[in-house]
């Protein structure tokens, strides 16, 4: 005996999404009553409210997730942390905030008319439109951007720990055009998976870009001077710099200026394109720099004598390193001395210990020359009166011419 019955018909995707269609069809007669502009502008402040909420309860909310779900399966997350190249919490953060985002702004398209909500949603719930492949291709290419940029500045802190000389400067502007590498590349492949043509607007910014170029040459060739200086590295950050004939400690090096400030305590900013057409002279890269200073003996002085005398007063000095040793060098014949170059050397050169060390060379060695009877010529003139002299030429003849008394 054959049991008979009726079977209840389980629904299908099509029908789901009619349904879904059909709710989206009243509520799109409903924004159409949202005629008057206050009704919109309120609709419009509830999303901004949606969309400062997200930026904050979305973090939360996923933290939260992630202690509950670590109290219960720690070991494999903190496995699979291990593994990842970059956090899942952080790719899932994002992901999150972005998708908000797109909601909150294609809302507030909706709201005030410039899509109609059947037409945006309708090709995703009938799923005969490609748009659902292309939104998860789209969800999928972000997250690897996300992805990339975390893991590429892992490679360059990497990168910049073994070579010698990287600076942070260098390691973030490296960063950031990575970065703008990645995100142009990135959204240039959305564009191509939504069919978007993007030839007319390359064409665009091609005729954009002559008429920026020349109308900006000398701001696009400091900025290329910038990327050739952070590169090149002729100076960084705290140098001690002769630019041009601006002297001074560079301070900051942007893409578009240097900054230096002199021993005046004055900023001068230096166009990079200035910078590379000068000569630079780097007075600290190498840690040491050598100081010179004249000092003139007398003619009856031993030269040999002198100079041993000299080096030996440098030596004490504590401005003064010990290598390279000073020296001495008899340099010229002055008009009353024998001119001597005193030539020593200082760590780590800055303006204030330069002119320490000059002050304590010549203290010392004036010192040394005194204690030894080592004079110091300096230029001396004897004046002498004309008339007292012909007078007393003229006296003595007179004498002489007097006649004797007796003759």
């Amino acid at each position: 005996m054959a049991v008979q019955g009726t079977a209840t018909p389980t629904p299908t995707a099509n029908d789901t999404g009619e349904s879904l269609l059909d709710l989206f069809t009243v509520l799109q007669r409903s924004l159409d009553q949202l005629v008057a502009t206050q009704g919109r502008l309120v609709a419009t402040l509830i999303l901004l409210t949606v969309l400062l909420l997200s930026v904050v309860v979305v973090p939360a909310v996923l933290s939260r997730l992630r202690s509950v779900a670590s109290a219960r399966t720690g070991d494999w997350l903190q496995l699979m942390a291990d593994y990842t190249p970059t956090t899942i919490r952080g790719v899932f953060l994002r992901i999150a905030q972005f998708s908000m985002v797109v909601l909150v702004v294609v809302s507030f398209l909706i709201v005030w008319g410039v899509l109609d909500i059947v037409q945006t949603v309708g090709p995703y719930l009938n799923g005969s439109d490609r748009s659902v492949l292309a939104t998860i291709q789209t969800v999928v290419l972000v997250m690897l951007a996300f992805v990339l940029s975390d893991q590429m500045q892992r490679w360059i802190g990497r990168f910049s720990q073994a070579v010698t000389g990287f600076t942070e400067h260098q390691e973030e502007i490296l960063l950031r055009l990575g970065q703008v590498t990645v995100f142009v590349t990135i959204g240039a492949t959305i564009f191509a998976v939504w069919g978007i043509d993007l030839s007319g607007l390359l064409v665009g910014a091609g005729f954009l870009g002559i008429v920026v170029g020349l109308a900006a040459r000398q701001t696009l060739g400091s900025l290329i001077a910038g990327f050739v200086l952070m590169f090149s590295r002729p100076f960084t950050i705290g140098d001690w710099v002769l630019v041009g004939d601006q002297e001074g400690i560079v301070t900051d090096i942007t893409i578009f200026n240097t900054r230096l400030e002199n021993f005046d305590g004055e900023f001068v900013i230096i166009p990079n394109d200035r910078v590379s057409d000068r000569a630079v002279t780097n007075r600290s890269r190498k840690g040491l720099l050598r100081l010179t200073v004249d000092i003139g003996v007398d003619y009856d002085t031993d030269i040999d004598r002198a100079m041993d005398l000299a080096r030996e007063a440098m030596a004490d000095i504590e401005h003064v390193v010990d290598s390279p040793t000073p020296d001495v060098v008899p340099k010229d014949f002055g008009d009353s001395a024998v001119v001597m170059e005193l030539r020593f050397w200082i760590d780590h050169p800055t303006p204030p210990r330069k002119w320490r060390a000059i002050s304590a060379v010549v203290r010392g060695v004036k010192a040394t020359f005194d204690e030894e009877d080592i004079s110091i010529p300096f230029p001396q003139r004897t004046l002498s009166n004309r008339v007292d002299a012909a007078d007393e030429e003229s006296l003595q003849g007179s004498v002489e011419m007097r006649p004797d008394g007796d003759g």
